[in-house]
């Protein structure tokens, strides 16, 4: 039983934002488990690059370029992977921006772009691809929707990104929202909250890794590894009783508090 609780054998997963970061080592460890992988980003030679190299390692990689900030650019990715794919097990929204400006400076188009992106997306791209999760879905076997969220939706960061914290807060609640209505169809739904994990979005643990890492209560940044171990929880059967939950991998941040 414990060598099957993280399989993910004979399942096929959809990861958006998967040519890099976390997306890239969410894929790589879902390739490892046994599932068919296939990744999105804007960007099509980066996207096929990563898909080529994670395929030579571990299995079957299939590159999807796809810009998923608009509705259209959502229905689109779901008609691809539908025209290769009957079903899909597990879809991964984890396509995100950010936008880092002073309060007086804030423009409109930081807002739009990333609650576009970090908000909008998952639900329409969970919304088009419902019948395919819905037809690989069983009472025993559920499919999965995991949000990528943040520790910035959990607690306050000084950082002035107010678009990007906003935007990982409400996401945090829609994933709640949409486990309600999902669990119906024995699709469930969930969410990760990483922490400082190194990586071009988060430059200050890639660059400044010893003080970023003297702030947290683990007293180091995030590993592929923990970020790999969560998302293969909630993709397996070992999550398929965790409903509407958002996991912080963040070594303590969320929920530490020191006087």
């Amino acid at each position: 039983m414990l060598a099957d609780l993280f399989s993910l054998r004979n399942r096929t997963a959809l990861i958006t934002g998967g040519s890099r970061g976390i997306g890239k080592i969410i894929a790589a460890a879902f390739l490892e488990a046994g599932a068919r992988v296939y990744i999105s980003s804007r960007k099509a030679d980066q996207c096929d690059a990563t898909a080529a190299a994670l395929a030579g390692h571990s299995g079957a990689c299939v590159s999807l370029p796809q810009d998923v900030s608009t509705v259209e650019g959502c229905h689109k990715l779901a008609a691809a992977f539908q025209r290769r794919e009957p079903t899909l097990d597990i879809l991964v929204n984890n396509a995100g921006a950010s936008w880092l400006a002073a309060f007086d400076e804030f423009p409109e188009r930081g807002w739009d772009k990333v609650l576009n992106l970090n908000l909008k997306s998952p639900f329409f791209l969970t919304q088009a691809l419902g019948r395919a999760l819905e037809a690989a879905a069983t009472a025993d076997k559920p499919a999965k929707v995991i949000n990528i969220a943040s520790m910035d939706g959990i607690i306050l960061n000084p950082i002035e990104a107010y678009s990007y914290t906003a935007s990982k807060a409400a996401l945090i609640h829609l994933t709640r929202r949409l486990a309600a209505r999902l669990i119906e169809r024995n699709i469930v739904v969930t969410a990760i909250a990483p922490g400082p994990f190194a990586s071009d979005m988060n430059v200050d643990a890639r660059d400044r890794t010893d003080s970023v890492a003297a702030a947290v209560p683990a007293r180091r940044i995030g590993k592929d590894e923990d970020i790999a171990g969560a998302a293969l929880y909630l993709a397996s059967r070992a999550g398929d009783f965790v409903v509407g939950e958002t996991i912080a991998v963040d070594g303590g941040i969320s929920f530490a508090s020191f006087i």
